[in-house]
């Protein structure tokens, strides 16, 4: 992803079946895809069906727009772990009870729309949601491929914080990989801010 000297002003909303023909815009793309499990789309039918199937259901699935027009350029997820039930407030005392406090957020965008500050404004502005969304939230974290610093760069310029490498974590296309995690946590919101939203994010 190349940096350009303007970050394109984003919005987020829900996705309908009419965005099949956009989703399938970069869901063929190799180049998009190159670094998530699924292969590139061959005809919009799969992408329509992936909406109907996978989004739609989907706890918090967002289209990212680029302001002033509502066809959507990217997309972008977060999925609640799903290792433990999601807490419920005690009756008696209203705090929470033993179970989930993280979810994992996972994006991708056209790649005309690469080196725009996209998909740094969309991450960071998920956070902030669901962050206010979900108070049982605690830890939001991202994985990204050690082959993929520009997703790297997305995540850093959005307030994540490196943890580390995990080492053949996924199975992507056949083949194991390493893959850098990060995280932000609820405390980070409260203690100091993403980094400013200027215009000069290039990614």
């Amino acid at each position: 992803m190349e940096a350009e000297a303007e970050a394109a002003e984003v919005t987020l909303r829900e996705f309908t079946e009419a965005d099949a023909e956009a989703l399938f815009a970069w869901a063929s793309d190799p180049r998009v895809v190159r670094f998530q499990r699924r292969d590139a789309y061959s005809h919009v039918d799969e992408a329509r069906r992936y909406i109907v199937d996978k989004v739609l259901p989907h706890p918090w699935y967002r289209a990212i727009c680029v302001a002033g027009a509502d066809r959507p350029v990217g997309s972008i997820s977060v999925k609640p772990a799903d290792d433990l039930p999601l807490p419920e407030p005690e009756s008696e005392t209203g705090r929470l009870r033993s179970g989930c406090c993280r979810a994992s957020v996972g994006y991708r965008v056209a790649h005309a729309h690469w080196g725009r500050g996209v998909a740094t404004r969309a991450v960071r502005a998920v956070a902030e949601a669901v962050l206010a969304e979900w108070p049982w939230l605690e830890r939001l974290e991202a994985v990204a491929d050690v082959e993929n610093p520009a997703s790297q760069r997305v995540l850093e310029k959005a307030g994540f914080a490196r943890e580390g490498v995990l080492r053949r974590y996924v199975v992507l296309k056949g083949r194991p990989r390493d893959m850098v995690m990060f995280s932000r946590v609820r405390a980070d919101f409260e203690e100091k801010p993403a980094q400013a939203h200027g215009l000069s994010d290039g990614v």
